[in-house]
């Protein structure tokens, strides 16, 4: 028995680009939708989105029957918070608002097995299949095909960004540009020197320390992201999605006269 490969490392470490899709709907079916499209990962969040913790298990296993990864960003907790995503058998979590070094340290000795940390060790869950996986093999497996990312998306971690990005242990640096943003006094201005300059300062920490890179971007900017130096890249949502359409069918129907234009009443 072996623990599944992460299809996000797998592409990163061959020096491709890994696609990714945000779910904040609380449904497997929309996850089996957006895996079967090609995505390489599927994001869910437990940060802003009240998924209870059966759902979210079920929403990991959708986005598997299509060989695609799921990522959870995690609540900002304890060590519980942390590892229950991946012993759902998520194939990575992503911690957000990362703003030390030292946190970086820690996130890692509570996520990572021995030799690299002190993740606290079970194996009777669906990623170690339920006790099938023998304990040495599973504690390799999931150091190696399970990866870890640390959001920067607040100013002052700008200050440690190289000893952040130094820290053994994790695998990526994603910058988060709204709340960067936000933290910046510059909301809605996603124009902002400073928001570009930070993005360019992730990216290059990551490269030099050998971490990957990670943000959001529109797909059209994939291109430009790419030679910016980031791999891993947040494209759509299906919120945004579901509002466009809706948006749209709409529209075609009040262009008929038959109902008010949005807005109208």
């Amino acid at each position: 028995m072996e623990m599944r490969p992460s299809r996000v490392l797998r592409r990163l470490r061959e020096g491709r680009l890994a696609t990714c899709a945000k779910v904040n709907t609380a449904d497997p079916r929309v996850v089996e939708i957006a895996a079967s499209s090609g995505f390489d990962c599927i994001w869910l969040c437990n940060e802003h989105v009240p998924t209870d913790w059966i759902l979210l298990e079920n929403m990991v296993r959708a986005a598997k029957l299509h060989d695609v990864d799921a990522m959870v960003r995690v609540c900002r907790g304890s060590y519980s918070d942390y590892v229950r995503p991946l012993e759902m058998d998520a194939a990575g979590i992503m911690v957000p608002h990362l703003m030390s070094a030292e946190q970086a340290r820690q996130i890692v000795r509570m996520t990572r097995f021995h030799p690299v940390g002190r993740r606290p060790i079970d194996g009777g869950n669906l990623d170690g299949f339920f006790g099938k996986i023998p304990p040495v093999k599973y504690v390799e497996q999931a150091n190696r095909e399970r990866f870890v990312v640390l959001q920067i998306e607040d100013p002052e971690p700008l200050e440690e960004l190289d000893e952040i990005a130094a820290v053994p242990g994790f695998d990526m640096l994603f910058f988060g540009p709204a709340d960067f943003a936000h933290g910046i006094g510059k909301i809605g201005e996603p124009d902002a020197p400073e928001i570009a300059e930070a993005c360019k300062a992730v990216a290059e920490a990551a490269k030099r320390h050998g971490k990957f890179a990670g943000t959001l971007c529109a797909a059209s900017d994939v291109p430009e992201m790419w030679n910016s130096g980031y791999q891993f890249l947040g494209i759509c949502a299906d919120v945004v999605g579901l509002g466009q359409y809706f948006d749209g069918v709409i529209r075609t129907v009040a262009e008929s006269g038959l109902i008010p234009a949005e807005g109208d009443g």
